[in-house]
């Protein structure tokens, strides 16, 4: 799908204006549409939302829809695939939702997708997700400074147990 050179040059000029500027139920909503996002009723876009640049038709926002700042939605990776957010469906702030090509990604009516989630499948309707809580992962020995370089950091992790042999021998 070639797009004419100006089309593609105003696309941008509208997203970054939509990324930025205030009214995340008024003014954002509006510069979106002009770029040929599908948005039914009134939804919420939070600042710097980054809405498929290249084929912003392709993504269809429902009623009652509200994407939290700073999220990301492609639809397109080796070809255009299409994303629906769901009639008041919530996804969560720094959320990254990436569609595969050919293929429609949904976010069914009332789902909840948690902050910082990773969203490649279906989403139910109806459905909280969210990634994985942070867990520890090791013991820090040489602290990450301004004048410690990354392997020295990575040398000095020490498994979880190892804490424990830690305590043992104070």
């Amino acid at each position: 799908m070639n797009k004419p050179l100006y089309k593609r040059i105003l696309n941008r000029i509208l997203h970054s204006m939509a990324r930025s500027l205030p009214g995340a139920t008024t003014l954002r909503p509006f510069l979106h549409k002009m770029r040929g996002v599908k948005i039914t009723g009134k939804v919420f876009i939070g600042d710097d939302v980054y809405l498929e640049n290249e084929y912003p038709e392709r993504v269809e926002i429902k009623d009652g829809a509200q994407i939290a700042l700073r999220s990301v939605l492609v639809a397109h990776i080796r070809g255009p695939g299409n994303i629906l957010i769901g009639k008041n469906a919530v996804i969560g702030f720094g959320s990254c939702i990436v569609g595969a090509p050919g293929k429609t990604l949904k976010i069914g009516d009332n789902s909840v997708v948690g902050a910082g989630s990773v969203v490649t499948t279906d989403i139910p309707p109806d459905t909280f997700c969210s990634p994985d809580k942070t867990k520890p992962r090791g013991i820090v020995t040489v602290p990450l400074t301004f004048d410690v370089n990354y392997d020295e950091f990575t040398g000095g992790l020490r498994p979880l147990s190892w804490r424990s042999r830690l305590k043992d021998s104070k």
